[in-house]
């Protein structure tokens, strides 16, 4: 049964790529300005751009570029690079693992605050540590990351002559400084996150701490611990688990923000780059990935729901 629910989800997903991959396709070319202009500085004559654009493959009709560009990335390949003519594929491994770094660090941040201060908010309802909890809560969702990230480079800067580490470190330069480089900036990228999930935590634990089962837990004697843990927390977790995925699809956006803040060399810092020199094959293949990618994880969101509660599957 598992196995069949999982298919089902996996046959939603493939309309849902075709339809992103044309939107990857399309909307970069909608952006102001002309890659094979920007290429000869502005400075050639119509001859030359008519050549320089045939000799890119962006002399045809679109339809025919896309045809052509979706039999590429069927066979893994992404096209190279209209600047540096390397490929795509090639790019986009070397700086994913800095984002997939960012990226699960951040959610990491984000579950440990958040379940925890969740917990102790609904079972101390109404208390001084709850409206504390709650007021965290709305101001971490109400400050924008750039800002807080801005701050958090610039001020240490000018009071105590400290700033975040510049530049990227190897892990195998030096391990420690490798990891610790990205503990400022995910936990800046979880703080939405961890204020969102908080909240909900809260509000669905509070829900279901009222079912009748959860009193006859209380009447039977049991340890608040083990109600709360054990026969609570897991139907509570749902919605959360929801919630969760949405929260992915956001910090991998904020990634773009953040890595070009604190000078990190991933994917959201090489998009504004390649959408600076309005390098369309980057662009596409970037955004192809993370598109993907959060396909992806609302498929293993889908399927952790049918393992919490096995109603889901029917």
């Amino acid at each position: 049964m598992l196995r069949r629910y999982f298919v089902k989800r996996l046959l939603v997903a493939v309309p849902s790529l075709l339809i992103a991959s044309l939107i990857v396709f399309t909307l970069p070319r909608l952006i102001p300005g002309d890659v094979v202009t920007l290429m000869l500085e502005e400075k050639a004559y119509a001859k030359d751009l008519e050549e320089l654009r045939a000799k890119l493959g962006l002399d045809r009709p679109i339809h025919v570029q896309y045809v052509e560009w979706l039999g590429r990335v069927a066979r893994g390949d992404l096209g190279e690079s209209l600047w540096t003519r390397r490929p795509v594929l090639e790019e986009i491994g070397r700086r994913l693992p800095i984002t997939l770094e960012i990226g699960v660090m951040a959610i990491a941040f984000a579950i440990l605050i958040a379940v925890p201060v969740g917990i102790v908010s609904a079972t101390r309802q109404d208390t001084l540590r709850d409206y504390l909890a709650r007021s965290v809560a709305i101001l971490g969702l109400s400050v924008p990351g750039f800002w807080l990230a801005t701050l958090v480079v610039v001020l240490p800067a000018i009071w105590w002559g400290w700033r975040p580490l510049a530049g990227f470190v190897e892990f195998a330069v030096d391990p420690v400084g490798h990891v610790t480089q990205f503990i400022l900036p995910a936990l800046i990228l979880g703080i939405a996150s961890a204020a969102a999930l908080m909240r909900l935590t809260r509000g669905m634990l509070l829900e279901v701490l009222r079912q009748d089962y959860v009193r006859t837990a209380w009447a039977k004697g049991l340890r608040e611990r083990v109600i709360v843990l054990k026969h609570s927390l897991r139907n509570a977790v749902i919605p959360v688990v929801t919630v969760l995925g949405i929260q992915i699809g956001q910090i991998i956006g904020g990634t773009v923000i953040i890595e070009t803040i604190f000078g990190l060399p991933g994917m959201g810092r090489f998009i504004v780059e390649a959408i600076t020199q309005r390098d369309y094959p980057v662009i596409q293949g970037v955004n192809l990935v993370v598109v993907s990618s959060i396909v992806t994880i609302n498929l293993l969101i889908d399927a952790l729901y049918a393992v919490l509660d096995p109603r889901i599957r029917y």
